[in-house]
């Protein structure tokens, strides 16, 4: 359009993402940043507070990850411009024998926006295309709509309700090639 100026591409050569085992002490310093982060969103706009240590303590015990390992999960962890501390992850579950589920999708506050997000979908792609999933599904909530809007650039489509966890709002789909 004439008068606005091009889009800037998201960079994402500077993404380097790998599986890690989700037990690792890094992988569950990054879960719980994870958890923090959408636990204090939540609180924000329900209760105007955040999360208490003790909450995110429950949630933990409450939400553990130990399916997002291999041979039926798989837990990555992206690194911008090769920092030691990762400053992403994105996890993936097999649901069924052609259906896989993304979960724990996060990128640190002080890196969103840089292409994190398009990298770890790529590789949460990849990671599926390995278990033998020929579609990937996740579930959300309204309040994130940065995620939903990640989520709808890489191919994702709203679909009715497949899970009845206390915070699924939304349920999204993408079929893979």
């Amino acid at each position: 359009m004439p008068g606005t100026a091009p889009r800037t591409p998201r960079a994402t050569a500077c993404w380097t993402v790998s599986a890690r085992p989700v037990d690792d002490p890094v992988a569950t310093a990054l879960l719980r940043a994870y958890l923090v982060d959408v636990a204090d969103r939540y609180y924000q706009l329900h209760e105007g507070r955040n999360a208490t240590p003790e909450e995110i303590e429950s949630a933990l015990l409450e939400m553990p990850s130990d399916d997002l390992t291999p041979p039926e999960g798989v837990f990555l962890l992206a690194h911008h411009n090769g920092g030691r501390e990762p400053a992403g992850c994105a996890g993936l579950r097999r649901l069924d024998t052609h259906t896989a589920e993304l979960k724990r999708v996060f990128i640190r506050p002080g890196k969103r926006g840089l292409g994190g997000g398009g990298a770890l979908l790529t590789a949460v792609d990849a990671a599926a295309d390995a278990l033998g999933a020929r579609r990937i599904v996740l579930d959300t909530r309204w309040d994130l709509v940065e995620a939903r809007s990640l989520y709808a650039r890489h191919g994702y489509r709203e679909v009715a309700p497949f899970s009845d966890g206390p915070y699924a709002e939304v349920w999204m789909a993408k079929e893979l090639g």
